[in-house]
């Protein structure tokens, strides 16, 4: 539906506030507000992912650091996540002697008394009492009255101060109350004093200093312009009585993008105190920015009592908690507030500069402040931990600077400095040859292109799957970490296991080396006959704001012939970028990245082929490895392919020594039986169910049939399907079934996607003279389902061993 011609029979104005004598627009700023970081509380709650204890820890010791002094910390009652933060900060001494945390809590006892608990044994706790009190809020959400609305406030206060007294007297805790009118910029102005006036009589204990009741009123959503709120505080200060015994506190929201100025102009109004978030995070557009306000205030010459020298810092907790950006524009934070791209900006800059060190030279002879001055600066960013680097920087059409810059910019990549000169050979052969100027578009295609970077830009080597382990244990887990490549010292080899599509059809291959990536290459070199080596690696992490994912690895690679690795000027070299959100993944797509320009020429790679026996050259177990991967989409683990490769070779013998790529298949299809749709010879499963116990404990109950007899329900518990599972078997068989090793992907893609789960499973029975029997099996199945896939795993593993049943 389009926007309305006349939008006024849609949307009605603000109802300006008669306040003929306003004094606000004639005062000026003289010192900073009182500061209350809501970014535990109400930023934390408008997250997609919210905060965990630890990251709410290390954003609260960041507060600190920075010189909050007033933290609301949580709505305890909300959850157990949020109460056993509080109590954590408490019993953990996290809480200076100085600092007041905050709890916010709605008009209702039961939640009141949970959110007094959480903060009991605090020295200094400020008890957030709210309820809407606006029209709409009244009429449409509570369906209460007005006096309804007002009786509810003055109920929960005196409740509020009962307990208050009881916990001070029991722990000492000394509470400041904070009382919210919610929706106050939406309420009518008198009726919204009257129910302050009637909380403050509740609370009946207002006084001095730390004893003055606090009234929080917000601009819960922005209805209208910031002059419309100053006069809203104005007037609630002139009306308000006993106004010495009030703080009148400030909580902007930015629906209309004007949260900064609704919170100055309030302040001007009478506001003496403003909750906000940092960076403005927080519900919708987000609460006020109190980074933005006490920067506006040093700016001014006015020390904001809040102390952002290492503001970068700020920045990389702030967001790693958050989960969020901060775009590049942000003032004060953003990457490139302090940048000019502009010749015109930066020939300014460069004079300013030029012109203050010799107006500072005079000043300090004179012992004059030394005032700053330059122009498109409001701020020295040295002030706030940052370095002059940044502010002049070459624009779109500054040749391979340039064009570095797009690619930053549009696809988050900072190229080394060699990589942006051969990309920039690579723009300057498209430009000189269609005869034209190259737009962003062609740049950033131009280099996927080039690269063989995203989905769409394939080369004729793709990464499927792969693992990374140690050589000195057969059992490691995958390591996406340390290796020479990254110039990390590490002496423990590496071994490579993956699949690989070549030419479209998929390789298993293997190899080691010092690091994933050497080992990648040594299997390169070994099954495809692709011999290069690493001349320069580096990389960088990414966040990429437009799809809203986490920080990613982005890897550069530059190969040259094996043979000409020592060579400082070799003849030719590769360029490669890969990224991902795991580090060692993305430093193997820069490296096939790499062997794909590399390939590109059309060189003849070795074709997959078969030939298996004791005696003859036969084929490596990596090469049968492919063909079930290539013939049934099956990716086996390393060790599932040692132990069909012997049932492979063993069945050649009989045959002579050969065997066909169809005849591995339906070997392998026997021997496991897997979609040969066999009843299985000892024990079928009819169906099972899973339930949970508790968070750390499942139990299965299924119907079984054991060795053609009548089926019977059985039922076991674990601590997750499979080992429910075999509990529930135990019941029936004697001896012991564990799992060795476990192993799952998915298969196929969309709507088509099923899941591959692979199982070693051991069994261990008493035989003669009290001697341990163990024997093992593998089992392999699919589903829709990943859980029903693993348990039919399970089965197919014991239907392979010689099981003995309970008598």
């Amino acid at each position: 539906m389009p926007m309305l011609s006349h939008p006024s029979q849609k949307y009605k104005p603000y109802t300006p506030i008669n306040l003929p004598n306003r004094q606000w627009p004639s005062k000026t700023f003289t010192k900073a507000p009182i500061w209350l970081s809501t970014d535990l509380r109400d930023g934390n709650q408008a997250l997609v992912n919210p905060m965990t204890i630890e990251q709410k820890t290390t954003f609260f010791r960041e507060l600190v650091k920075c010189g909050v002094k007033q933290i609301e910390v949580a709505y305890p009652s909300a959850s157990d996540t949020d109460f056993a933060f509080v109590r954590g900060l408490i019993e953990n001494n996290e809480i200076p002697d100085d600092v007041w945390i905050q709890v916010l809590t709605p008009a209702r006892e039961d939640l009141i008394r949970r959110t007094i608990d959480s903060v009991a044994g605090a020295k200094h706790a400020i008890i957030h009492m709210y309820n809407a009190v606006s029209p709409t809020f009244r009429n449409v959400v509570f369906r209460n009255s007005k006096e309804q609305t007002l009786d509810l406030a003055v109920k929960h206060t005196k409740i509020v101060r009962q307990l208050t007294e009881e916990y001070t007297q029991k722990y000492g805790t000394r509470f400041i109350y904070e009382y919210s009118p919610e929706t106050f910029t939406q309420t009518e102005p008198d009726f919204a004093l009257e129910v302050c006036e009637a909380v403050k009589k509740a609370w009946g204990k207002a006084g001095l200093g730390d004893e003055r009741i606090i009234f929080n009123l917000p601009s819960t959503v922005e209805i209208g312009p910031p002059n419309h709120y100053a006069d809203q505080i104005e007037n609630f200060c002139n009306k308000i009585s006993e106004r010495e015994k009030i703080i009148v506190s400030l909580h902007p929201h930015n629906d209309r993008g004007t949260g900064i100025a609704s919170a100055e102009l309030g302040t001007l109004a009478g506001g003496e105190r403003i909750e906000g978030c940092f960076f403005g995070n927080g519900e919708r557009t987000g609460n006020v920015d109190l980074v933005n306000l006490a920067l506006n205030l040093y700016t001014q010459g006015i020390a904001p009592m809040l102390d952002f020298s290492e503001l970068q810092n700020t920045i990389d907790v702030v967001t790693a908690c958050n989960d969020l950006p901060i775009p590049a524009r942000y003032p004060y934070a953003g990457e490139l507030v302090y940048t000019a791209f502009s010749g015109s900006h930066q020939d300014a800059i460069k004079k300013g500069f030029e012109a203050q060190r010799l107006r500072h030279e005079e000043c300090q002879i004179k012992g004059e402040p030394l005032l700053w001055d330059i122009p498109y600066l409001p701020i020295d960013p040295a002030d706030l931990g940052q370095t002059y680097e940044a502010l002049i920087r070459v624009n779109s059409q500054s040749g391979k600077g340039g064009i570095a810059y797009l690619l930053k910019e549009h696809l988050h990549l900072d190229l080394p400095r060699k990589m942006q000169v051969a990309f920039y050979q690579v723009v300057q052969e498209i430009s000189d040859r269609e005869a034209r100027e190259m737009t962003v578009d062609d740049i950033t295609s131009s280099f996927k292109h080039a690269y063989h970077f995203g989905s769409g830009y394939k080369g004729r080597l793709s990464l499927r799957s792969f693992k990374i382990s140690s050589l000195d244990s057969e059992n490691s887990k995958p390591k996406a970490g340390s290796d020479q490549e990254s110039g990390e010292e590490d002496d423990t080899q590496r071994r490579f296991d993956g699949t690989v599509s070549v030419d479209g059809v998929y390789r298993v291959i293997r190899g080691k080396g010092n690091g994933p990536l050497s080992a990648l290459l040594d299997a390169l070199r070994s099954h495809l006959s692709l011999d290069f080596a690493i001349r320069e690696y580096s990389e960088h992490t990414i966040n990429d704001a437009d799809e809203g994912e986490n920080a990613h690895a982005a890897s550069y690679v530059e190969l040259v012939s094996a043979t000409e690795r020592k060579s400082t000027s070799a003849r030719q070299s590769w360029w490669g970028v890969g990224v991902d959100s795991d580090i060692a993944r993305s430093g193997l797509r820069a490296v096939l990245s790499a062997v794909n320009s590399a390939i590109s020429d059309g060189r003849e790679l070795p074709e997959l082929k078969l030939s298996v026996g004791f005696h003859s050259r036969s084929s490596g177990q990596e090469d049968v490895a492919s063909v079930i991967v290539n013939q049934l989409g099956l990716e086996l683990p390393r060790r599932f392919q040692t132990a069909f490769f012997e049932v492979l070779q063993r069945k050649a013998l009989e045959e002579g020594g050969e065997i066909s790529i169809d005849g591995v298949t339906q070997l392998f299809k026997d021997t496991y039986n897997y979609q040969n749709n066999k009843p299985p010879a000892k024990i079928a499963m009819d169906s099972f169910t899973l339930e949970h116990i508790d968070s750390n404990r499942r139990s299965l109950s299924g119907t079984f049939t054991f060795f053609g007899g009548a089926s019977r329900t059985i039922t076991g518990s674990g601590n997750g399907p499979l080992s429910s599972l075999l509990a529930a078997l135990h019941t029936q068989l004697t001896g012991t079934l564990s799992i060795r090793d476990y192993w799952e992907h998915s298969i196929g893609e969309g709507s088509e996607v099923r899941a591959a789960s692979y199982v070693d499973l051991v069994y261990e029975v008493d035989g003669e003279s009290s001697k341990k029997l163990r024997s093992s099996a593998w089992g392999v199945a699919t589903d829709t389902d990943i859980t029903a896939s693993g348990v039919k795993a399970v089965l197919n593993a014991v239907n392979d061993l010689d099981i003995i049943s309970k008598k």
